[in-house]
């Protein structure tokens, strides 16, 4: 499990209190940055040619300013040419947001997706979690 540790901002609150469901996405965003830099620690993420193809997020509870914010990362699945990033925002000790990226890896001269396989797919199996 990867994480990233965030400070809630007071200019992402909204006018009901409590974090703005648009910030989950970009704190999502960053929390996979620790899970890509475990593949390419040279900083090299830019020669795997990915593209975030969907992403969803389902509000469990209300994330409030003051209170620091865990985001916690996994890889669920790996298919042929893409891959699950679970995600899940903690605060306080309770979950208050999950979620799911897809990642694809994608030509980007051709605007095709391409197979998984080399190094990327071994780093991806390493960090694999299931459900089972």
């Amino acid at each position: 499990m990867f994480t990233e540790v965030i400070k809630p901002r007071f200019h992402e609150t909204d006018a009901m209190g409590h974090i703005n469901n648009a910030v989950m996405a970009e704190w999502f965003e960053g929390g996979r940055t620790s899970l890509f830099r475990s593949f390419a620690p040279e900083g090299r993420e830019v020669a795997w040619k990915m593209i975030l193809a969907k992403i969803t997020i389902d509000y469990l509870r209300e994330t409030h300013f003051g209170s620091d914010i865990e985001i916690r990362c996994t890889i669920s699945h790996i298919g042929n040419s893409s891959f699950h990033i679970k995600q899940e925002c903690w605060q306080d000790g309770q979950m208050t947001a999950s979620g799911t990226a897809v990642i694809v890896r994608f030509d980007y001269e051709a605007k095709k997706s391409v197979k998984l396989d080399g190094l990327l797919l071994e780093k991806l199996q390493e960090h694999l979690v299931t459900t089972d």
